[in-house]
């Protein structure tokens, strides 16, 4: 049969399996392993601090010349590995995959002038992820001609430098980057060289900020926000310090924002203005850890005319929130909502017939994500589903007290669903599981442990194509 499969044949059908059945195909035959790593287009690579030697940097070279068609690239190295040496293995990198056109690399920071040599070697990369050190220089970007997402974090200086001297530096030169994605970890006052960045990222669509303690310089980032016409995706982790500060700035300049994602951040007064004064046409929203959100920050969203348009609400460990505030939306917001997530929110559990509501008034309803309420039961859980009959994803991950009702419920009222999330539900058993995959003809992908699929269902997966996630 080996011989019958021609190499592109054969080389079709391994671009085609599952990452898991890599390793299984690699061992069959050195035909095999040769066809497969010359049809491997994405890799990651992960040096523990026992495998990180010199004889498995050496050998790294070799290793990538063998897939001549390797388009993305990770490498992870430990954190305590000398720069000289995390340098050589980027450059080994650049030199063996002069087609790559996304590289992910997780290790020490690297120097500009690596970065230089990167851009030389691989000047088809669209995508990069680096460590960068204080103090802060960015004229190496200009010379990647097609980059258009950008991730750096930013590590600590291991000496003193003059931030004067570095904004001067960064000053020289003005250029027009082409990146449309920026993401940023770890900004601290001082950080001026960034400046560069804010003056010369002129059509940025998504916007990252990472353990953020400042934006370097205020003025600068401010004009950054001005210039942005097609600004469409903010997101902000742990940046408590400066969250209020760019929603503000984003409530005054920006026009196109789609989707907004504050996690951990967020005054009662910032979170409030930015509702009230935003001229978005937003359609996404997603506050997780907020600080103050509450009743009042919902109802302010129901009545600003521009959050009309809103298609995704998702709450997490929102626990100053009620079911006032969440009963306003779903009745303003019924026609239009598309996909709601309540996660580990107690006024689940607090308020009897909350759920109940949401589903009779949140009529275009296609996914749900209730994970991590333990204290859910199956009524409330039930009362909502019997109104939600248009879901095609669903994810009750760690809603400890559902049993298997909750499930026949769901055979009952949800015949579109595709995705389903079940994993940590310690109420449903093997049984109702089997029915559910049995009985859901729409069915694509499930999360469920493997000790709760019997053979019958396994079988049936099998036969059906479902994608399983254990």
């Amino acid at each position: 049969m080996d011989s019958v499969l021609c190499d592109e044949l054969l080389q079709e059908i391994f671009h085609r399996l599952p990452p898991l059945c890599s390793a299984k195909v690699s061992l069959v035959c050195k035909r095999w392993l040769r066809l497969l790593r010359s049809s491997t287009s994405s890799l990651t690579l992960y040096f523990s601090p026992t495998s990180y030697n010199s004889t498995t940097i050496n050998s790294l070279s070799s290793f990538l010349s063998e897939h001549p068609c390797l388009f993305s690239l990770s490498l992870t190295l430990p954190t305590d590995c000398p720069t000289s040496s995390a340098v050589h293995v980027l450059l080994c990198a650049a030199a063996s995959c002069p087609n790559l056109r996304l590289l992910r690399f997780l290790s020490t920071p690297v120097s500009p002038f690596s970065l230089f040599n990167l851009s030389n070697s691989c000047n088809h990369l669209s995508s990069l992820t680096i460590s960068l050190s204080r103090p802060l220089y960015f004229h190496w970007v200009k010379f990647f001609n097609s980059l258009k997402h950008l991730s750096l974090f930013l590590a600590n200086p291991s000496t003193q430098f003059n931030s004067l001297y570095v904004n001067e530096m960064n000053e020289i030169l003005d250029v027009e980057l082409g990146l449309e994605s920026l993401s940023l970890s770890g900004i601290r006052p001082g950080d001026f060289g960034l400046n560069f960045l804010w003056r010369n990222c002129k059509s940025i669509k998504k916007l990252q900020l990472k353990s953020c303690e400042s934006l370097g310089d205020n003025a600068s980032f401010l004009g950054f926000i001005m210039r942005q016409k097609g600004l469409q995706e903010v997101e902000l982790r742990t940046c408590r310090s400066i969250v209020d500060g760019v929603l503000m700035k984003l409530a005054e300049n920006c026009i196109s924002l789609d989707f907004l994602l504050v996690y951990d951040g967020g005054g009662s007064e910032g979170l409030h203005q930015f509702i009230s004064q935003n001229k978005c046409k937003l359609r996404k929203l997603d506050f997780r850890l907020p600080l103050d959100l509450y009743d009042g920050h919902l109802i302010a969203i129901s009545e600003n005319l521009n959050f009309r348009s809103l298609v995704s609400l998702r709450l997490q460990s929102c626990c100053l929130v009620t079911g006032e505030g969440l009963k306003a939306l779903g009745r303003v917001m019924g026609n239009v909502l598309e996909e709601l997530a309540l996660i580990n929110c107690d006024i689940v559990e607090r308020e009897s017939g909350l759920l109940t509501t949401l589903g009779q008034d949140l009529k275009r309803l296609r996914k749900l994500d209730l994970s991590y309420n333990e204290m859910l039961l199956d009524r409330e859980f039930i009362s909502m589903l019997v109104s939600c009959n248009c879901l095609s994803e669903l994810k009750l991950r760690g809603c400890n007290r559902l049993t298997s009702l909750s499930v026949n419920s769901m055979i009952r009222n949800c015949k579109l669903l595709q995705s389903v999330d079940i994993t940590s539900c310690c109420g449903i058993e093997v049984e109702a599981v089997e029915l559910f995959l049995l009985n859901t003809p729409q069915l694509r992908k499930v999360q469920v442990e493997q000790s709760k699929i019997s053979n019958v269902a396994r079988t049936w997966l099998m036969n059906k194509f479902i994608e399983v996630v254990a």
